[in-house]
């Protein structure tokens, strides 16, 4: 069964791994590219990314101009939505956005460490804005 717009927007904004695809072209024959990714989303909001400038999947989106989001989990019920856009805005990551994204994956004691390790080794890092436009989802229940 579908899940209702309130009940998806819910969803999406729980602290979920997502499943990336983005366009990837004529490149090669390969299908688009799928990774996994951690996001940040408000309910009614734009989801935002950060991921490195000079990435594959950076440059990806930049050409694709789109990309989708896969979320899901399969307790207390299997459940998932997807959600495809488009980009409405790259900027250069600031750090109180990795805080941000870090403490919504991560136990509070890790945070500040993997946010130092993250803002030195990870090379520049940009923030992604998608517009949600497209949206499929379902609750199949217990199965």
């Amino acid at each position: 069964m579908a899940l209702s717009d309130t009940e998806r927007e819910q969803f999406l904004a729980e602290p979920h791994i997502a499943a990336l695809a983005v366009d990837a072209g004529a490149e090669g024959g390969r299908g688009p590219l799928t990774v996994p990714i951690w996001y940040q989303y408000a309910p009614g909001g734009d989801i935002w990314i950060m991921t490195g400038r000079a990435s594959r999947k950076a440059e990806l989106i930049a050409a694709a101009g789109r990309f989708t989001l896969m979320v899901d989990r399969v307790e207390p019920t299997i459940r998932y939505v997807s959600v495809e856009g488009p980009v409405v805005s790259t900027v250069p990551a600031k750090r109180e956005q990795l805080v941000e994204m870090s403490s919504r994956y991560l136990p509070a004691d890790k945070v500040a460490p993997y946010v130092d390790f993250a803002w030195k080794e990870h090379g520049e890092q940009i923030v992604i804005h998608m517009r949600p436009t497209r949206w499929v989802s379902s609750d199949l229940g217990q199965v």
